[in-house]
């Protein structure tokens, strides 16, 4: 069974969480939300509390299949965890599948990860990024390895993308189908 670490902190946008999780469970993928907080609850974006599954201390992320950053206004949070930064520099380097949405991708930038790719983010994100990475529109936007979104609006799209580049077209089809997803 694949298995993705949803990363989340104090601030993260909920429905970049709940939407992803959501859409990979019901494709057979084992998702762990791991905080970077103490503790095992997230207060996220509006005041909406998450559960997590693990804490960043207690994981070794180089053990998951994926992991995916969210946006809100966590993600500066996201920026100082270091076991975040080491992972996904080796991801990067063995071209494992990494997903970032909305602010998320300023992560990456802050990381220095995103040089040569193509990406998106939530407007106004895009002068964090390196010249030339910045995709422009809403969507959602694959390069390889990386997926990235926009912002919360396409958080189920986002979630399908992830879903298929861990499972493949017909998994990903058939749970927008079952969804009612149109366009997936």
């Amino acid at each position: 069974m694949k298995k993705v670490a949803m990363m989340a902190v104090n601030g993260s946008e909920p429905i970049e969480v709940v939407a992803p999780v959501d859409v990979l469970r019901r494709g057979g993928v084992e998702v762990t939300i791991v905080s970077c907080e103490a503790g095992d609850k997230v207060v996220a974006d509006r005041g909406v509390y998450l559960g997590a599954d693990a804490n960043v201390k207690d994981v070794d992320l180089l053990s998951f299949d994926m992991i995916v950053v969210p946006g809100g206004s966590g993600v500066d949070a996201l920026k100082k965890c270091a076991p975040l930064k080491d992972a996904l520099a080796t991801f990067m380097a063995e071209s494992r599948p990494v997903g970032s949405i909305c602010a998320g991708p300023t992560v990456l930038s802050e990381f220095g990860l995103l040089e040569g790719r193509k990406a998106t983010c939530y407007p106004g994100c895009e002068v964090d990024l390196p010249a030339g990475v910045f995709q422009g529109g809403a969507g959602v936007v694959c390069d390889g390895n990386l997926v990235t979104a926009s912002g919360p609006g396409l958080a189920l799209d986002f979630g399908l993308a992830l879903l298929r580049q861990l499972m493949g077209d017909d998994v990903a089809e058939n749970v927008a189908k079952g969804m009612l997803v149109k366009n997936a």
